[in-house]
């Protein structure tokens, strides 16, 4: 298969083995609670977890390649503060030069077409205590506009409600959202595919903003600069929506405008439960695997944090460096849960830019309630120098800027029905600089160079 060693799942399960990064759980597992209740034991941990035992079932279940970026920047050959400018350069180069994908004639995910339809085959794990079902929640979707042809890419939750129905929830927003209600003004159905077991090219591909990738670009062909190579497809069977080539397992399905069943709870990555609500109904046509598939999952947490949290902070890093001089690096906390706190570095040029960075990175990224500006002499990725930066530096009487009734992100409690009110906070040093604001400092010396007993 074309691509470098991260372009397929089973390469990259082998090679997080031969690094020592791969915890097998050979005991056999209970998909219901426990499989989810073990992975959280390891979540944010260096290794990520193969499953090879699940009860009821013939394949097994991993988890984890997201939930530490360290683990990332191994296998992508970067140190993990490299990560957002390396993930804004693939998307900056695919908007200037974009690689399409390209349709072959087979791959692995067609090595079994399963006689009949029925979900209760897979590996589905239930999460969280109060989960309304067995969820699919790494699957990538890939859809077609009804109007255009033009695909997209993105990553919703899937309730398994039985053999052949699933119900999803669609992130208002979306493309998909779009494409449901192009659809339903032309009286067509919108056929999809989703695509479980896949690199993590795929994976960015899927959750680049809508701000970085309009709707008239096919956002696969991010996947390809992340692989180094064209994606590789295969025509649906179904539909003219393809799949993923070397997906682990392929779903062809649709969805009939206005059809609509109960989906939720979910435990989403606020860290609270999804409401139950009426969502779109998931018909399944067709079900496409390899001879000896993986089937991948993700907590919602660290994985998530991380995963949407990069993507977020290269598309902000990108849009401030080019709006606001002086800005150096951004970080999405996990505190914030990866979408919704961001801490923006800067070296200041002149007064005013602090606050100039906070409302270009709420412009950059509407999912975020909370925007911290500091200078580029604070750890952005340590909790407690951001915190050090807040305490003496910020000012509250001008400092603090809040935005109310503005867009927000549904899944936050505090946006209900997407509407909520946004805080920054200009924790920065007055400018021009003086020097009561310039943080003590030790000499840099080597420990080398000295006889030292350590107990």
């Amino acid at each position: 298969m074309a691509g470098n060693s991260i372009s397929d799942l089973a390469t990259i399960i082998d090679t997080l083995d031969r690094l020592g990064r791969l915890i097998r759980v050979k005991s056999e597992v209970d998909p219901h609670l426990d499989l989810a209740g073990v992975a959280a034991r390891f979540e944010g941990g260096p290794a990520a977890v193969l499953f090879e035992k699940v009860r009821g079932f013939e394949h097994p279940v991993f988890t984890g390649l997201y939930w530490s970026r360290d683990l990332l920047g191994v296998l992508m050959g970067k140190d993990e503060g490299e990560l957002p400018a390396f993930v804004s350069g693939c998307i900056a180069k695919w908007q200037r030069q974009p690689v399409e994908p390209k349709v072959v004639k087979s791959g692995p995910v067609l090595e079994v077409t399963e006689k009949s339809v029925d979900l209760g085959r897979l590996p589905v794990p239930v999460h969280a205590a109060k989960d309304g079902g067995p969820y699919f929640d790494a699957g990538v979707v890939i859809a077609r506009d009804p109007e255009t042809g033009v695909r997209n890419a993105s990553i919703q939750r899937f309730l398994v409600v039985d053999g052949d129905t699933l119900h999803v929830n669609i992130d208002a927003g979306r493309h998909l959202e779009l494409y449901l209600r192009k659809a339903a003004e032309k009286g067509e159905n919108l056929p999809l595919t989703i695509n479980v077991g896949v690199g993590p090219g795929l994976h960015f591909a899927a959750a680049t903003p809508a701000e970085a990738a309009p709707p008239e670009a096919d956002e696969l062909g991010i996947a390809s600069e992340f692989h180094e190579a064209p994606v590789e497809l295969v025509a649906g069977t179904c539909s003219a929506v393809e799949m993923v080539a070397n997906a682990m397992y392929a779903l062809e399905c649709e969805m009939i405008p206005g059809e609509v069943g109960d989906e939720g709870p979910f435990a989403e990555v606020t860290g609270y439960y999804a409401r139950r609500e009426p969502r779109p109904v998931v018909h399944v046509k067709a079900i496409h695997r390899r001879q000896k598939p993986v089937f991948q999952t993700i907590l919602s947490g660290a994985e998530v944090w991380n995963s949407v949290g990069l993507l977020g902070e290269a598309n902000v890093l990108a849009l401030l460096q080019r709006q606001v001089p002086g800005v150096t690096d951004v970080y999405f906390s996990h505190g914030g849960c990866g979408f919704y706190h961001c801490v923006v570095a800067i070296a200041q040029k002149r007064a005013g830019w602090a606050k100039q960075a906070m409302l270009a990175a709420f412009a950059a990224f509407p999912p975020l309630k909370m925007v911290t500006v500091v200078d580029d002499d604070v750890d952005i990725r340590d909790p407690g120098d951001v915190e050090w930066a807040l305490a003496t530096r910020l000012d509250p009487t001008t400092g603090i800027v809040t935005i109310d009734k503005i867009f927000g992100h549904g899944l936050n409690p505090s946006f209900p029905d997407y509407l909520g009110a946004k805080v920054g906070f200009d924790a920065t040093r007055p400018w021009p600089h003086t020097e009561e604001y310039d943080r003590a400092s030790y000499k840099e010396v080597s420990l080398d160079d000295y006889e030292i007993e350590m107990p």
